[in-house]
């Protein structure tokens, strides 16, 4: 008797607790995210109309065809009715083209690699404004990022001014990785070698969580960091601050930074290696070491080379036949044939 209180009691205590949560992906700070969450209940109250009613007629049916209710009419036989049919069958497959078109939709209105066309549903971007560049690198187990713009880059602090958009150039310097910021919008992975993007925008002043949302090793759990959205002013004084600071973010010193390692604090460097994020990407920061970027236009080339001569020697194998062919019909005299087989050999020749 005093377990099952004490279990009911938790139980209550557990639901008064989560009726407090302010859970972040349903109440986010970015117009991205705050999108994503209304496609979300948007999707959830949809399903509810199939959900729901099944589980009062499944109650009901449980209900009123009971054992001891003798009043209950007792059809054995029955086994069809074409309006319960249509029903059954129609009301879902209305609710599954309902979804398909709000998903095909939101697909591409919500695609991370689609410039925003808005600041939030009240506001849309005005003329002449740019997004900010921002260029994240997954480390292990560590966040950098670069602010080309601005000249500086952080290990595991962003910040970013509000209302403006953000736009996110992500790669990775070893395993494939994610970049979640659920207030801001939804994560996106990171992989090395390769360029991912995401265009996103903060509209609340405020401190958020970031971090990795896809297991990558030994120090996953602690690959974590502080958004920090602020307004023009706070914005512009961080970065001055950030540049008084001191230090330069060079290749070098990014190799180091690159080793393995966990719970690192914030760093900051008051300038960067311009070509640093290109370098990451392309596989290529340590000296000597020849760039992606330049193996494939290698490769391209190439593959061109050998593309043309395979159609110049098909053009000459072609020629030969058609001189052959020539030479079979309309020859007349052994002059004629003497002449067209000297061009086809030629031909042949020179191919």
């Amino acid at each position: 008797m005093k377990s099952s209180i004490v279990r009911s009691g938790l139980g209550l205590l557990t639901m008064l607790w989560l009726t407090g949560c302010n859970t972040v992906v349903l109440n986010p700070s970015g117009d991205i995210a705050a999108q994503q969450a209304h496609l979300v209940m948007v999707s959830v109250y949809l399903m509810l109309l199939i959900v729901v009613p099944v589980i009062v007629l499944t109650l009901w049916f449980a209900w009123r065809y009971r054992k001891s209710n003798t009043a209950a009419k007792y059809d054995p036989d029955w086994d069809h009715s074409t309006k319960l049919e249509l029903v059954i069958w129609g009301v879902p497959l209305l609710l599954i083209i309902v979804l398909g078109l709000i998903t095909w939709i939101s697909t591409h209105l919500l695609d991370p690699y689609r410039p925003l066309q808005r600041i939030d549903d009240k506001r849309p971007i005005p003329a002449g404004v740019q997004p900010l560049e921002v260029q994240v690198v997954a480390l292990d187990w560590k966040w950098l990022f670069i602010y080309p713009e601005q000249g500086i880059a952080t290990v595991n602090e962003l910040a970013t001014p509000i209302d403006r958009p953000i736009k996110f150039r992500l790669t990775s310097s070893t395993v494939m990785n994610a970049f979640y910021i659920p207030a801001m919008a939804g994560m996106i992975y990171t992989m090395p070698s390769m360029e991912t993007q995401l265009n996103a925008v903060m509209n609340k002043v405020g401190t958020y969580d970031g971090f990795s949302s896809n297991y990558s090793g030994a120090g996953f759990t602690h690959m974590k960091f502080k958004y920090h959205a602020m307004n023009d002013a706070d914005f512009n004084a961080y970065v001055a601050k950030v540049k008084a600071g001191g230090g330069s973010l060079e290749r070098s010193e990014y190799l180091q930074l690159a080793k393995p390692s966990e719970k690192d604090p914030v760093r900051r460097w008051a300038s960067v290696d311009g070509t640093l994020y290109s370098a990451i990407l392309n596989l290529c920061v340590e000296p000597g070491t020849k760039c992606m970027a330049q193996t494939m236009h290698e490769d391209a080339q190439r593959n061109s080379k050998h593309h043309a001569h395979e159609a110049a020697r098909k053009q000459g194998a072609s020629e030969v036949a058609r001189l052959a062919q020539a030479e079979a019909e309309v020859c007349e005299t052994p002059a004629q044939k003497s002449t067209l087989t000297m061009k086809s050999h030629n031909a042949s020749v020179s191919n």
